[in-house]
């Protein structure tokens, strides 16, 4: 069964620090690039971070640059998004997903994933 489960949401004040992870299970994770995505009450899901299979090239919408940082663990099918400085506009659920290209580049567009977790939910209090 193909899973992609995320964890380490949760209620923070403005500028805290969240980390959250997402663990694959059932499908092929070390050689597809990964992505966070996130979406708050009323709009629509947008992109947050990628990474690339091997974890050496990675992408940020400007809204998060300088405060998130997406990393991965290929050994653990895990794939992590350390959040700091966290503003109430970050609030949202947050949603990790594959992309469709093995061996793919990273990728901001929510056409080039396939898989999708069932969101984690991030709430920034001010």
């Amino acid at each position: 069964q193909v899973q992609l489960v995320e964890s380490g949401g949760g209620l923070v004040q403005a500028g805290g620090s969240l980390r959250l992870s997402c663990v694959a299970t059932g499908l092929t994770f070390n050689t597809y690039p990964m992505g966070w995505f996130r979406q708050a009450p009323g709009k629509e899901r947008e992109f947050v971070a990628a990474i690339s299979w091997g974890g050496r090239s990675t992408s940020y919408a400007d809204s998060v640059k300088g405060r998130f940082t997406i990393s991965r663990d290929n050994a653990k099918n895990t794939v992590y998004l350390q959040m700091n400085s966290l503003k109430p506009e970050d609030t949202a659920d947050y949603y990790c997903a594959r992309t469709i290209t093995k061996y793919g580049w990273v990728s901001s567009l929510i056409s080039d994933y396939t898989y999708w977790g069932q969101g984690t939910q991030v709430t920034v209090s001010s």
